[in-house]
Formats: C-alpha cells, sequence, structure tokens
C-alpha cells in the first residue's frame, strides 16, 4: 500500500508526530512523509492512503494545509482512503475556564481538513485523531508518540 502523510508544523510538534504516524503506516519504500509546502498534486498519482495533518490554528487547519486541500481539483482524491489528524491543546490543562470553553466549543482541525478531503472524492476512512501538545510551542505531550504510532497502525490493520 502506498501512502502518503502530508503535514504543516510552525513549531515542529505537528512534524514530529507526522514522522510518528509514517513509520508505523510502513517503510521508506512505500510511505512518503512530506510537508505540505513541499508536495504536488502529482505526488497523489497511485497514493491508496492519505493522511493530512495540521497544527489547530484558530480552531481550523493551518494556511497551507487549506489551501493545498482547496488548490486540488474537484474529485482529484476519488479512490483513495483519506484520515486526519491535529495538534492541540488539552483544554483540560487551560487554567481559565472561560477560554477552556471557547476552546471545547470552536472545534479542531481534524474535522475541517476531514471534509475538504470527502469534498475531493477521499473516503475518510478511520476516526479523525487530535494529539496533544503542552504548549501552543509544545513539547508534544507525553504518550502521544506512542499513540500516534497505535492510531497509524489501527489505519494500517484497518
Amino acid at each position: 500500500m502506498k501512502s502518503l502523510v502530508i503535514y504543516d508544523s510552525y513549531f515542529g510538534n505537528t512534524e514530529k508526530l507526522a514522522q510518528a504516524v509514517g513509520k508505523a503506516l510502513g517503510t521508506a519504500k512505500n510511505v512518503r512523509v512530506v510537508r505540505v509546502v513541499d508536495v504536488t498534486p502529482a505526488e497523489l498519482e497511485g497514493v491508496d492512503l492519505l493522511v493530512v495533518a495540521s497544527p489547530t490554528r484558530g480552531f481550523r487547519p493551518s494556511e497551507g494545509t487549506t489551501k493545498f486541500l482547496n488548490s486540488l481539483p474537484a474529485n482529484a482524491l476519488q479512490g483513495i482512503k483519506a484520515a486526519a489528524f491535529d495538534t492541540r491543546i488539552d483544554p483540560e490543562t487551560l487554567k481559565n475556564k472561560v477560554f477552556r470553553f471557547i476552546v471545547q466549543r470552536g472545534g479542531y482541525a481534524n474535522k475541517a481538513i476531514a471534509k475538504m478531503l470527502a469534498n475531493k472524492g477521499a473516503q475518510v476512512i478511520h476516526p479523525l485523531e487530535g494529539f496533544y501538545v503542552d504548549d501552543s510551542e509544545g513539547p508534544v505531550s507525553s504518550g502521544e508518540m506512542e499513540r500516534a504510532a497505535k492510531w497509524a497502525a489501527q489505519i494500517k490493520n484497518g
């Protein structure tokens, strides 16, 4: 199975998780992990599984992720299975209750990514995921790298 993991990252956290997901999906021979600004639509040819990852920024995916997905022609992802994850701060760690409420109600990037993937013809195959970082600049929260690898293994085997 040929897989492509596309990610955007501001502080390196989403990149680390994307690399962990890519490693869990297979070898460098059949899995490519690419920053969204470096991927071209032609790289989607022959891909069986596409994973798209973005930090949550203002309750949405990054501008780069959104721009790339919106630039794809209609049905460009037809026949491709897809999964999405984002990075986020655990709202339970936020001390300000009002801010915690806003974050919980505002949503996360993974749902918007999945909707864009589906709108381009992809079959979103796995429950969406969000991985935690300790602060907006990180680091990745304890245990999340392992959880990302398990999530990827479920995608691969499911």
